[in-house]
């Protein structure tokens, strides 16, 4: 944890600030310590670098999900340049630009392919949560960015202060027992005038998912052991790769878009590598609860926080995407 993050921090219990005791360090960086509060006196570790508040979630299926994708961005660590790309098709309207000198909320970094860009695009302080262990991951990927920070805990009980300019969450709220919960949650840590962007699965675009897919996914393959489900996604992928590469990449312009089954989203995929789309194939079988969203109860989410400025996109014809302001306080 670098020193840096305590001013961001806050009980998740009382909210009041927390005190630093530093044991074992890396330079400036804390390895191994505790935050204590003020208010409540309740202690948290810091280990391996991340300061840990997850507690016992009380939903059977988020703590799955948690291991589940633990396991998943530890086992599938790398970095890869093509998420620059993904990660803005993800936020738009936001660019790169937007990031400069503001300081991020993150509501679920994974492996923190996210985390390390938006550090890279300027942003002044980027405080990424995560309850899984994939945090181990994102530290060891993120600990040379100065502006970059790894928190494990709970979206729904964040451990920061409301202070930040922008918060985003991508393909995690989709995963949660009740997705607006976590999208409130999200916006309640932005200051007033700032700004929340958020992607989720898309109902429209993806009946062979829901009516196919979820429940084997349900029954079966979120419940074997992760290795084996590991080897299955490898077999998955390999007819999927050679049908991205030889039909959705050479016609993968406005043609095949247009013409070819679940043409969008795969003629988008067609250019990432073998392992890539195992990540992909994986993350689809792995999960224990995954909702797909029509547009309208996507965009009550917005409505119901009294969102301002709102714009919501389909995106690649199989998931939406969205952007607001939070109103500014009132004069």
């Amino acid at each position: 944890m670098k020193p840096s993050l305590l001013p961001f921090l806050a009980c998740p219990d009382c909210g009041a600030d927390l005190a630093l005791e530093r044991r074992e360090l890396d330079g400036d960086e804390v390895i191994e310590g505790s935050l204590s509060c003020h208010g409540c006196r309740h202690s948290w570790g810091i280990h391996a670098g991340v300061p840990r508040f997850a507690a016992v979630v009380e939903h059977e299926a988020s703590a799955r999900t948690a291991v589940a994708f633990g396991w998943e961005w530890n086992r599938f660590s790398e970095l890869d340049t093509r998420y620059r790309r993904q990660f803005l098709d993800w936020i738009r309207p936001v660019d790169a630009g937007f990031f400069r000198g503001k300081t991020v909320l993150e509501g679920g970094c994974g492996k923190g392919r996210h985390t390390v860009l938006a550090a890279e695009f300027g942003a002044r302080a980027v405080v990424a949560l995560d309850l899984s262990d994939a945090v181990d991951a994102a530290w060891r990927n993120t600990r040379h960015l100065p502006a970059a920070h790894v928190v494990q805990g709970d979206i729904l009980r964040p451990p920061v202060k409301a202070v930040f300019d922008y918060a985003f969450s991508v393909g995690v709220l989709h995963h949660m027992p009740v997705p607006e919960e976590g999208f409130r949650a999200l916006v309640s840590n932005v200051r007033p005038g700032g700004h929340v962007s958020a992607w989720v699965y898309g109902r429209e675009g993806n009946g062979w998912i829901v009516h196919l897919l979820n429940p084997v996914r349900e029954k079966v393959t979120s419940r074997l052991p992760h290795r084996v489900l590991d080897v299955v996604a490898a077999l998955v992928t390999v007819p999927l790769w050679l049908v991205t590469k030889l039909v959705y990449g050479p016609t993968g312009g406005r043609l095949g878009r247009r013409t070819l089954p679940y043409g969008p989203y795969l003629s988008y995929i067609a250019g990432f590598p073998f392992l890539e789309q195992r990540t992909i194939v994986f993350d689809h079988l792995v999960a224990p609860v995954a909702f797909y969203l029509r547009r309208d109860e996507f965009a009550g989410w917005f409505d119901r926080a009294g969102l301002e400025e709102v714009s919501i996109e389909h995106h690649n014809a199989n998931s939406w995407r969205g952007f607001a302001r939070v109103p500014a306080e009132i004069a």
